[in-house]
C-alpha cells in the first residue's frame, strides 16, 4: 500500500471568509492567551513561589516568546489553517503532523467541556441552575455564534477580552500603589520553588500558538499572523507580571494561595466586597470568552486536517453563505457537550498540558528542521539570530519546553503516550480506507 501523498488536494470550492486585520487577530490572540486562567492560577503559583511569584510569570514568559517565535516564522511560510499540523507534516510527514494535530485537538474538545463546567460552576452559585445544562447550554450557543461568522464570533471576542483586561488593569491600578509592602523575593522554598510555579503558570500563556490557525481568515496572514503572535505575547506578558506583582502587595502569597478566587480577595482588601463580586463576574465573561476562542480553534484544525486529506473530507465543508466550516465546527461542539455531560474531568483535563506542551516541543523542531530541508521556501517573518543554521530561539525554545514537559505527573505524561498511539492507530486506519476507497474506484484490474 503506498503512502498518501504530502501534498494537501485542491482546495474547496468555498474559502473561508477573510475578516480578521492585524488589531482582530492581536486581540483575538490576547483574549485567547488570558482565558480564565490567570484569575485562578496566581493562587496555587503563589504557594509554591511565595512573593516571587512575579519572577515566574516572567520566565514563563521567556518560554512563551521563544515558541511563539517559532510559530511566527512558520506561519508566515505555511498561513493555511491548521498551524501545529501543517508545520509538523512539512517538516517530519504526514503520519507525525496527524499525531500532534489529533493532540492538540482533542485537548481542545476536553478544555471547552472542562471550562465550560468550570463557567457552569460559577453561575449555578450565582443563579443557582444546574451546571451541567449551563455547561452544555453555552457550548451550544458559542457552536451557533462559530457557525454564524468569524467576524462576529472574533468581535464578540474582542469584546469579552475588553471585559476580561479590565477586570486585571483594576488588580493592578489598585496594586500597584502598594508595590513594596511586602519583600516581592520573599520564597518559602527559594529557587526551586520559583522554578515549580514556572512550570505550572506556563499554561496561562498557552494560546498564542492558535492565532496561527486564523491565517485562512486573516487578511494578508504572511505579515499580519507573525506580528499578531509576537504582539499577544508581549501585551500578555506584561499584564501577567504587573497582575502578579499587584496581588503580592496587597495580600500577600499565603493569602492568595488560600484562597479559591486570589484576585478576587486581592481586590476585596482594597477596595471592599462589591468590587470582589464584579470581579467574579468578569471572571464569568473570561470562561465564556475561553469557550468561545477554544471551539472556533479546534474547528480550525480539524477543517485543516480534513482539507489537507488526513480526516475524512466532509470535515472540510464550508457553509456557502456564511462561509465557516460548519461540520468541523458541529464535531467539537459535540465532542465537548459529550465530555461536559461526563460531569467533573478535571483528570483528563491535564491531559492539555502535555498535549500542548509537547506540540511545542515537536513545532521548534519542525522549525529547525524546515531551516535545513527548505531553506528556499519564502519566509517574510525570518528569524535572523542562528547556530549552524539553526534559530538560537527554537533551540532554546524546545529545550525549555522539554524540560516542561518532565514536570508533568507520571500517569497523565503515559495517558497523553497512550492517546498519541491512538492517534497513529487512527491514521493507519484511515489511510487503509482511502487506499480501499482508491481500489475500488480504479475498478478491477
Amino acid at each position: 500500500m503506498s503512502a498518501p501523498s504530502a501534498e494537501p488536494p485542491l482546495q474547496p470550492t468555498i474559502s473561508l471568509k477573510r475578516a480578521l486585520g492585524l488589531f482582530a487577530v492581536t486581540a483575538t490572540g490576547v483574549g485567547l492567551i488570558l482565558g480564565a486562567g490567570i484569575y485562578v492560577l496566581v493562587g496555587p503559583a503563589a504557594e509554591l513561589a511565595g512573593n516571587a511569584v512575579w519572577a515566574s510569570f516572567l520566565l514563563a514568559a521567556l518560554v512563551a516568546v521563544l515558541t511563539g517565535l517559532s510559530y511566527a516564522e512558520l506561519s508566515s511560510m505555511y498561513p493555511r489553517a491548521g498551524a501545529s499540523y501543517e508545520y509538523v507534516r512539512h517538516a517530519f510527514g504526514l503520519r507525525a503532523g496527524f499525531v500532534v494535530g489529533w493532540l492538540v485537538t482533542l485537548s481542545l474538545v476536553v478544555s471547552v467541556a472542562a471550562v465550560a463546567l468550570g463557567f457552569a460552576g460559577y453561575f449555578a452559585d450565582l443563579f443557582q441552575a444546574p451546571a451541567t445544562l449551563v455547561a452544555i447550554g453555552l457550548i451550544a450557543a458559542a457552536g451557533l455564534l462559530a457557525f454564524w461568522g468569524i467576524r462576529e464570533s472574533a468581535w464578540l471576542a474582542i469584546a469579552l477580552t475588553a471585559i476580561e483586561v479590565t477586570g486585571l488593569l483594576v488588580v493592578v491600578a489598585v496594586g500597584l500603589p502598594r508595590l513594596g509592602d511586602v519583600d516581592l523575593l520573599e520564597s518559602a522554598t527559594g529557587l526551586s520553588g520559583v522554578l515549580q510555579a514556572t512550570a505550572f503558570v506556563f499554561f496561562a500563556y498557552v494560546g498564542f500558538e492558535n492565532v496561527a490557525n486564523l491565517a485562512e481568515e486573516a487578511h494578508q496572514p504572511e505579515r499580519n499572523i507573525p506580528r499578531a503572535i509576537v504582539l499577544a505575547v508581549a501585551i500578555t506578558s506584561v499584564v501577567y507580571v504587573l497582575v502578579a506583582l499587584a496581588a503580592v502587595s496587597l495580600v500577600g502569597w499565603r493569602a492568595l494561595g488560600s484562597s479559591d478566587a486570589p484576585l478576587a480577595a486581592a481586590v476585596q482588601v482594597a477596595l471592599g466586597e462589591r468590587w470582589a463580586d464584579t470581579l467574579s463576574v468578569m471572571a464569568l465573561g473570561a470562561t465564556a470568552n475561553t469557550v468561545l476562542f477554544m471551539l472556533i480553534v479546534a474547528s480550525r484544525i480539524i477543517y485543516g486536517m480534513a482539507n489537507a486529506g488526513s480526516l475524512p473530507p466532509a470535515l472540510s465543508r464550508v457553509h456557502r453563505s456564511r462561509r465557516t466550516p460548519w461540520l468541523a465546527v458541529l464535531a467539537v461542539s459535540v465532542g465537548g457537550a459529550a465530555f461536559a455531560l461526563a460531569g467533573d474531568i478535571g483528570a483528563v483535563a491535564q491531559l492539555t498540558n502535555f498535549a500542548i506542551i509537547a506540540s511545542f516541543v515537536v513545532v521548534n523542531l519542525a522549525l529547525v528542521r524546515l531551516r535545513q530541508s527548505q531553506p528556499q521556501t519564502p519566509r517574510p517573518f525570518k528569524l535572523s539570530l542562528t547556530l549552524r543554521g539553526a534559530p538560537v530561539s527554537a533551540l532554546l525554545g524546545a529545550g525549555l519546553c522539554a524540560y516542561l514537559l518532565s514536570t508533568i505527573d507520571l500517569p497523565v505524561a503515559l495517558l497523553g503516550l497512550g492517546l498519541a498511539a491512538a492517534g497513529f492507530a487512527a491514521d493507519e486506519a484511515h489511510r487503509w480506507w482511502e487506499a480501499r476507497r482508491a481500489r475500488g474506484a480504479a475498478g478491477p484490474p
